[in-house]
């Protein structure tokens, strides 16, 4: 895995806080100050694993994260999602088509879990 494709999952893997979001940080800066106070947890909790790992994290949002590229990684993210709905779609109709009610009920919830994933990509992507 690039270093570049390690930073994007990482990016997703860590979203900002409600608390940012409402004290108005947006984009790299939420993300910076939800790593820091990740930080500050896992130095109250002597968990240095987690602080090694998290300041490592801090480093590269420092060194590479920029609003812009922020952006189209979430933009990235939503198509994706998108796509999984998609599919989750057809896989439904394919099933309700075949007229197993087990088969209609699992693909009914892997669609609600697919349009979950959704409507979470695209909060990340407003922040």
């Amino acid at each position: 895995m690039t270093r570049k494709m390690t930073f994007a999952l990482l990016l997703l893997a860590l979203p900002a806080t409600s608390a940012f979001a409402a004290s108005g940080l947006t984009g790299c800066a939420a993300k910076k100050a939800d790593i820091e106070q990740q930080i500050d947890y896992a130095k109250a909790h002597n968990n240095s694993y987690r602080v090694a790992g998290l300041e490592k994290a801090l480093a590269e949002v420092t060194a590479n994260c920029t609003d812009a590229s922020l952006r189209a990684d979430r933009e990235a993210d939503v198509r994706k999602k998108e796509q999984k709905v998609a599919e989750r779609e057809q896989e439904l109709n394919e099933a309700k088509a075949s007229g197993r009610a087990d088969k209609i009920e699992k693909k009914q919830e892997k669609l609600n879990d697919a349009k979950d994933e959704l409507a979470q990509a695209k909060d990340e992507l407003n922040k």
